[in-house]
């Protein structure tokens, strides 16, 4: 996936190390940076966490913010990729919480709905999409997308000294 190779040329140019928070997703994103030769020297991890309780546990995502706003959620998504980074080290991180169906779907959070959160330390950012497609096509817009993002990232945060 050239896109993948892309993050991790970013990163390697500017020194940084990358992790992913998932849920949807189900590690995809790690597996698509993962499949890149060499990618061992900027990846250093992720943490799948797709119950509520494996956020709270791994990510310190707050059981408050689980039970005022839910897993799919701005404030969830920022939680997440912020524990990332805490919970893998890295300097850069992305999450992925959504509904990825057929069920799921609630009132305001319709199947497709997707939240995702970046962050490099000194900022961290959130942003949804609702994808349309089965939930394969989800995950996978998902993952395109999350790399997107990781790649932007990378490209904004100073290289390490």
């Amino acid at each position: 996936m050239a896109l993948a190779a892309e993050v991790l040329e970013d990163a390697r140019e500017r020194g940084l190390s990358v992790g992913t928070a998932e849920s949807c997703t189900g590690g995809l994103v790690e597996a698509s940076l993962t499949a890149v030769p060499g990618s061992s020297d900027v990846v250093m991890g992720a943490v799948g966490s797709y119950a509520c309780s494996a956020k709270e546990a791994l990510l310190g995502v707050s059981h408050e913010t689980l039970e005022r706003v839910g897993a799919v959620s701005s404030e969830c998504a920022s939680e997440m990729a912020k524990g990332a980074r805490t919970a893998l080290g890295c300097d850069v991180s992305v999450s992925v919480t959504g509904i990825a169906g057929p069920g799921g779907a609630v009132p305001g959070k319709p199947v497709g709905l997707v939240w995702f959160g970046v962050s490099n330390g000194a900022e961290t950012r959130t942003e949804s999409v609702v994808f349309p497609g089965d939930r394969s096509e989800v995950r996978l817009r998902s993952v395109m997308h999350a790399l997107g993002l990781l790649k932007g990232m990378c490209a904004g945060t100073a290289a390490r000294s």
